[in-house]
C-alpha cells in the first residue's frame, strides 16, 4: 500500500478523477454517454491487462468472460426478476465459473495455442446464444426489464466510480505479492516454478480476478443500455478493440489500459464526421503508436521520466 501511495501516476490521476467527477456540469448528454461506455471498456481493458501484461496469458477472447457476465445478469433479470445487484453478482459468478472451465484445460497450453482456445470459446458462446435464441434473443439481442437509471448523469457517475474502484483494486493486486508472482511467471514460468511458485494456481487466480471484473462490467453495461446482444458484448471486433486499447495504453500498467480505452473511444467519436474513414484513421493511429512506442503511452511517460 505504501508503494501505491508513493506512486506519481496515482497522484496525477486524482485531479483527472476530480475533473471527470464534475463532468455532468460541463459535458453534453451525448459525450456523457460516450464516456460512460468508455469507462466500462476501461474496466474490460484493465482486466485483460492483468492476464496478459502480468500473467503472460494471451487471451484473444476477452468477450467470452464479458459475455457470460452480461448474459448471466440479463437472463436472471428477465426470467427471475431479481434485483440488479443480485443479477450483477450472478453475472460475475458466471464469468468466474466460465473462466475456470476455460482456464483449467487451457493452462496446459502455451503461447498461441492458449490464445486459440480463448478465441474458440468466444465463437462457441456466440453459437450457443444464437441456437437458444428463444431464451437469449439470438442475434437480435434481448431487452432487460430493469436499467440502472434513466438519467444520463447518474449512469455516467455509476460507470465512473465503478471504473475508479476497479482500477484501484486491480492496481493494488498488481503491486501485491500476487502481482509480483504473476509478473515472474509471465516472464519466465520455468524459473518461477523452480523458485517454488505454483504457476498454474497463480495464473488461475489471475483468470478468476479478470473474469470477475469483466463480468461485472459486462452486466453493468447491459443495465446501462437496457439490452444484451452479441454485437455489443461478444463480437470478436470488440475483443480486438479491448486488446488494442490495453497495448496502446501500456502493457503491464493497468491504468494505461484504462487510458487507452478512453482515448480510443473519444477519438472514434471525434473523428466520426469522416464517415467510413473514421475506423481506418483511428486504427492507423493505434498501429503507429504500437510500432513506434511498444511500451504504450504510459511506457513512454516512464521512459521520459527515467531519462530526465
Amino acid at each position: 500500500m505504501k508503494t501505491i501511495l508513493r506512486s506519481r501516476l496515482l497522484w496525477l490521476m486524482l485531479p483527472a478523477l476530480v475533473i471527470a467527477a464534475v463532468g455532468p456540469w460541463w459535458l453534453s448528454a451525448y459525450y456523457l454517454g460516450v464516456l460512460t461506455m468508455a469507462y466500462y471498456f476501461g474496466v474490460f481493458a484493465m482486466s485483460w491487462d492483468l492476464l496478459f501484461g502480468y500473467a503472460g496469458m494471451v487471451n484473444f477472447g476477452p468477450t467470452f468472460l464479458i459475455g457470460l457476465g452480461a448474459y448471466g445478469a440479463a437472463l436472471l433479470d428477465t426470467y427471475a426478476g431479481a434485483p440488479i445487484v443480485v443479477c450483477l453478482i450472478f453475472g460475475g459468478l458466471m464469468s468466474i465459473i466460465g473462466g475456470i472451465l476455460l482456464a483449467l484445460p487451457a493452462l496446459k497450453l502455451r503461447g498461441a495455442y492458449f490464445g486459440l482456445v480463448t478465441l474458440v470459446a468466444v465463437l462457441l458462446l456466440r453459437y450457443f446464444i444464437v441456437i437458444f435464441s428463444g431464451f437469449t434473443g439470438g442475434e437480435i439481442g434481448m431487452m432487460v426489464p430493469d436499467i440502472l437509471s434513466i438519467d444520463t448523469a447518474t449512469n455516467y457517475e455509476y460507470a465512473l466510480w465503478f471504473m475508479a474502484a476497479s482500477a484501484l483494486i486491480l492496481v493494488i493486486i498488481s503491486r501485491s505479492s500476487l502481482g509480483l508472482i504473476l509478473e515472474a511467471t509471465g516472464q519466465d514460468p520455468i524459473a518461477a516454478a523452480a523458485l517454488g511458485f505454483n504457476v498454474a494456481k497463480h495464473r488461475l487466480a489471475a483468470f478468476c480476478i479478470s473474469a470477475l471484473f469483466s463480468g461485472l462490467a459486462g452486466g453493468m453495461m447491459v443495465f446501462y443500455s437496457g439490452t444484451a446482444s452479441v454485437g455489443t458484448v461478444i463480437d470478436i471486433s470488440i475483443g480486438v478493440q479491448i486488446i488494442i486499447a490495453a497495448v496502446v495504453g501500456g502493457r503491464r500498467t493497468i491504468l494505461g489500459a484504462m487510458i487507452g480505452s478512453i482515448v480510443i473511444l473519444l477519438a472514434d467519436e471525434l473523428l466520426r464526421p469522416l464517415g467510413q474513414l473514421n475506423i481506418f484513421v483511428v486504427s492507423g493511429i493505434c498501429l503507429a503508436v504500437i510500432i513506434v512506442f511498444p511500451g504504450g503511452l504510459l511506457g513512454l511517460m516512464h521512459r521520459q521520466r527515467e531519462g530526465a
